[in-house]
């Protein structure tokens, strides 16, 4: 059934469209503007040397070197308040695909979830990692909407593969080990992907026909492919980091490097007049430490796991500017559907338009079908256990499921979430209690149960922050494997 309703509505967009090029004079050039999306992977908000919040200086790495990256920034649109869809990878990838939340889309974990038999409290929700037919892609609506489509790099959401879901060209159903066949002169294929979207653009151009091209970095992946040229200088520039720290430098670079050459590619095609250029990060990377404005890191919901880079220039956009209203990754659909002229949405979308923010060097409002903004992280992957999150306005509800503790902050004054407000404003944490539940509940999002398995007497090693954890079970293989 789910499938003659996409049908249905697929044939209806395309009526649209056809109406849209009718009304134009003379079906000449086709004057929308061309999208390259690029994400990167495990990148932290501060992750750059681009600064992304005017008055936060460790809102930038003093460590990490991105030129070109900082080139963007001054073209286009910062955005300090912009969070991923998930605190993981995959979930984050496929809400991008939909503009559905992973709550609503029931994919909330990148990793294998935990099961009774390994001993925690809870027993997280499975996760079917298979992208279904039944969704409508970003991908497909565009390309029924005239547009050539292109994703290279990490796809990670199975279902057959981009090519399966709306992309004309691709590199494959890969995931995270692909990356490591790729190093010097290529490291984690960075400067492969950006040949092949280079001539791509090169192909549609000459075609007439504009383009959607995402552009799903491997890197900050297996950062010991990095060009030795770029880790032998954050060598000599390190006070005695470690190795792996020096790699991840490095490759932040050689990531930049790539970017730059894309930048490149659209200048030098005459493109860049007509041209939207997007790069942000999938989650937070490691956690926030000393240095880091943020607090937490992958695979917990504290600002520093889903808070994340955004930077974007193209036409309408004010050089230099800078946008303080809180946006979230899902948010992109509608955007490129309202640049495509694609006016018949999927149900259940959940992003809002960016589009008018952007032409209003940042002012206004993001109008989505809730107000709040929720994060459902059911799983371990911290030291926080499976637990949720809710933004509305400045005030952040955090609710731990081990526990039932629900934590409130003020993310305006308090955006390293050191206070906890929950006992001095009863009254506002259980109204945002409240309309988590009733969110998820509504959605369909699935909840951790209690395990019949777990023994107070005996609990398992907790998941360092950003770690998976293994749990008794994975203790016991580990042991055997010994």
């Amino acid at each position: 059934m789910k499938r003659v309703q996409k049908c249905i509505h697929r044939g209806l967009i395309l009526l649209l469209v056809i109406g849209t090029f009718c009304a134009r004079d003379g079906l000449g050039e086709d004057s929308r503007p061309n999208i390259i999306f690029m994400l990167s992977d495990d990148q932290n908000w501060n992750g750059t040397s681009v600064q992304m919040h005017p008055e936060l200086e460790g809102s930038k790495s003093s460590i990490y070197q991105t030129p070109n990256l900082e080139k963007l920034a001054v073209q286009g649109m910062r955005f300090s308040a912009a969070y991923s869809p998930a605190s993981v990878c995959s979930p984050t990838r496929i809400s991008l695909q939909t503009g559905k939340s992973p709550a609503q889309l029931r994919w909330t974990k990148a990793a294998p979830t935990m099961t009774a038999d390994d001993g925690y409290k809870l027993i997280p929700p499975s996760i079917n990692k298979n992208i279904s037919t039944d969704e409508t892609t970003i991908a497909e609506l565009l390309k029924l909407a005239g547009y050539a489509t292109a994703h290279y790099g990490k796809w990670h959401i199975q279902g057959g593969g981009p090519g399966a879901h709306g992309y004309d060209e691709h590199d494959g159903d890969i995931g995270n080990e692909y990356a490591s066949k790729f190093s010097d002169p290529n490291p984690v294929d960075i400067f492969g992907m950006a040949e092949r979207a280079e001539a791509f653009m090169e192909k549609s151009k000459k075609a007439g026909k504009p383009f959607f091209i995402q552009l799903s970095w491997h890197a900050l992946h297996a950062p010991q492919n990095a060009l030795k040229k770029t880790q032998e200088k954050y060598q000599k520039l390190s006070t005695g980091g470690k190795e792996r720290s020096i790699q991840r430098a490095a490759i932040t670079e050689d990531l930049d490097t790539g970017v730059g050459r894309v930048m490149d590619a659209v200048s030098r095609l005459g493109l860049a007049g007509n041209t939207y250029v997007i790069y942000m990060s999938d989650n937070g990377g490691g956690g926030g430490g000393k240095r880091s404005t943020l607090n937490g890191g992958k695979g917990s919901l504290w600002e520093g796991g889903i808070r994340v880079p955004l930077i974007v220039r193209g036409p309408g956009v004010k050089a230099g500017s800078w946008c303080h209203v809180r946006v979230n990754g899902y948010d992109f659909f509608p955007t490129w559907c309202e640049w495509a002229g694609v006016k018949e949405l999927p149900a259940r979308i959940e992003g809002g338009s960016l589009a008018s923010l952007l032409t209003n060097e940042g002012q206004g409002t993001v109008k989505r079908p809730r107000e709040e903004m929720v994060f459902h992280f059911p799983h371990y992957q911290s030291g926080d256990g499976p637990h949720s999150a809710l933004i509305l306005g400045d005030l952040k509800l955090m609710k731990f499921y081990e526990t039932g503790k629900l934590s409130l902050f003020n993310l305006a004054n308090d955006l390293g979430e050191s206070k906890d407000l929950s006992k001095s404003k009863p009254e506002e944490t259980k109204k945002l209690a409240a309309l988590l539940d009733k969110y998820l509940a509504d959605v369909g999002a699935v909840l951790p149960k209690e395990n019949p398995n777990y023994d107070p007497n005996n609990p398992p090693e907790p998941p360092k922050k950003g770690q998976k954890g293994k749990g008794k079970k994975g203790k016991r293989e580990g042991q055997r494997k010994k």
